[in-house]
């Protein structure tokens, strides 16, 4: 389970985005321009065993909160359901290094 403590701090995000990987799962947390209400902050979670760029994109899922300490929480609950939903794409992750 990802914690609100495994992800830095507002004043990072508002910097550079953050990226992290928790049993197979890989994330990133970016700010992203939002219309009409402003900064939003993107969370992205794909499989491993590869990084956000070399991953095709059929493969990543994201989802868009408010950019606030609100929305960290809400993208930390989301990335959890996204474990426990699609359990055995990530347990299994790590095969996949010859499918690419």
């Amino acid at each position: 389970m990802i914690n609100r403590n495994d992800i830095l701090s507002m004043e990072y995000l508002k910097k550079t985005e953050y990226t992290g990987c928790h049993q197979g799962m890989r994330y990133r947390l970016e700010g992203v321009a939002g219309e009409p209400e402003g900064k939003r902050l993107r969370c992205t979670v794909w499989p491993e065993p590869f990084n956000f760029l070399k991953t095709p994109d059929e493969l990543k899922e994201s989802a868009e909160f408010s950019f606030d300490e609100d929305g960290v929480t809400d993208a930390v609950a989301w990335m959890n359901d996204r474990l426990f939903e699609e359990k055995d794409k990530w347990e299994h992750a790590g095969d996949c290094w010859d499918s690419y």
